[in-house]
């Protein structure tokens, strides 16, 4: 027994011996000196709109000398100069050698990091290498001089609507007011409450307008300005300080659309960021128009099938069944309709709980946000997913506003919110959620 006790301890003894050479010779044939050193295809880079879809920069390097057979994982890091990297927009490659950027999208990362359009700046960058858990290289920092293009327009103001009838009552945050192609007009697109409201500067009560005779006129610290419930376009010239406040909602009708041509019209919703309005929407293979406030007084349709809007136009045609994004350019009379695969909201907490179909997100003029305007949530809980389908879908681990693919139900309390879904940054995707 003692024989056979002898032998057993051996026996471990050098199975331990061997684990410890094995671990040895691994750390003995890491290369110490293995680094990642990147190359830019160019130190300076001028975007151009009308470039958007071109290659923009390259940058590439060579496969680390690990001294062993090794297949790592590369993410490019981007950050604006003298920045840290903490915010820095991170783009991974699996194991490729090399990314090459479209101007549009390296423009939408530049902008994203806060440059200015029109401007040249230093940009910096980091090329990671990820070999398990454990072993991480990162280069030094490269510089290359970038001028992003404005790819969206910047019609945010300093002035808001607030008041008990406004989406976040007397203490805001403001319903924003845009600026328009004439100066010191501004223009508000509102859901309003039954109650009253004053137009204010910066979130605060310093510079401040209501109307002490409600005649269409804005006195400073004047008194609060009595509304119905609706839908608004309310307009502010701080020239003359005249108002105006107009029931304006556009909307999509026809045997298309999913109320028909009685309606109530699928609403359109103002995107300030290209001055346009849009909607998703799943179509029929039929017909469609464009009105205004569900009613036939303004209406428009497309005579020559152009792309173009005519009052009282004809009827447009939908040749196939199917989701699309309608945008429309009131300024230029144009119209465009794209075939799309839709964000949605999806969980019990919607109006049509987890089977959907899903309440839509509406792409912005920035690349990869998507926004609700507004959603009617109960208690419950909601996820984020692609094209009604679970195939691609989001959840919130760790309730943090950072999304993970497959992750947690997100839990929310009863109310009407906004929300808005970043999948700027792959790695790094967000959601907002505001209420009104």
């Amino acid at each position: 027994m003692k024989t056979l006790y002898t032998k057993f301890l051996g026996a471990v003894a050098a199975a331990m011996l061997l684990a410890s050479c094995e671990k040895d010779e691994i750390q003995a044939v890491m290369n110490p000196t293995a680094a990642v050193e990147p190359t830019l295809s160019a130190q300076t880079v001028v975007l151009l709109k009308d470039d958007a879809a071109k290659d923009a920069l390259t940058i590439s390097w060579a496969k680390p000398d690990f001294g062993f057979d090794a297949a790592p994982a590369y993410t490019v890091l981007i950050d604006k100069k003298g920045g840290d990297f903490a915010k820095a927009t991170a783009v991974s490659v699996a194991g490729e050698l090399k990314k090459t950027f479209k101007v549009s999208e390296l423009n939408s990362i530049l902008t994203g990091l806060g440059l200015a359009a029109g401007t040249a700046s230093d940009v910096d960058v980091k090329v990671q290498s990820t070999l398990g858990p454990k072993t991480t290289l990162v280069s030094a920092v490269k510089t290359f001089k970038a001028t992003p293009y404005l790819d969206r327009l910047d019609l945010s103001s300093n002035w808001g609507v607030v008041g008990s009838a406004a989406a976040n009552g007397w203490d805001g945050p403001d319903m924003p007011f845009y600026k328009t192609d004439k100066a010191g007009v501004f223009a508000a697109y509102v859901t309003l409450k039954d109650g009253e409201i004053k137009f204010r500067q910066d979130n605060k009560w310093d510079v401040n307008y209501g109307d002490k005779g409600a005649d269409g006129t804005a006195e400073k610290d004047g008194d609060n300005i009595k509304v119905k419930a609706g839908t608004y376009r309310i307009t502010f010239d701080t020239n003359t300080f005249k108002y105006t406040i107009e029931t304006y909602q556009p909307g999509l009708v026809g045997d298309a659309t999913p109320n028909g041509w009685n309606g109530p019209d699928t609403p359109l919703v103002y995107d300030p960021t290209t001055d346009t309005w849009k909607a998703v929407v799943v179509l029929a293979a039929k017909e469609m128009k464009i009105r205004l406030n569900n009613d036939w007084a303004v209406n428009f349709g497309d005579n020559g099938g152009d792309k173009t809007l005519e009052a009282g136009g004809d009827n447009i045609k939908i040749a196939q069944a199917g989701t699309y994004l309608v945008t429309v350019d009131f300024k230029n009379a144009k119209y465009a309709i794209e075939a799309i695969k839709p964000w949605g909201v999806v969980g019990d907490a919607t109006p049509t709980g987890w089977n959907g179909p899903d309440v839509k997100f509406i792409p912005t003029g920035i690349d990869k946000v998507f926004v609700v305007d507004r959603i009617t949530l109960k208690d419950g809980e909601i996820k984020f997913r692609l094209n009604d389908d679970w195939g691609t879908n989001y959840g919130d681990k760790g309730a943090d506003g950072i999304l993970e693919a497959n992750g947690d139900n997100i839990k929310v309390k009863a109310g009407t919110y906004g929300i808005t879904l970043d999948l700027s940054n792959a790695d790094k995707p967000t959601y907002k959620m505001e209420k009104k």
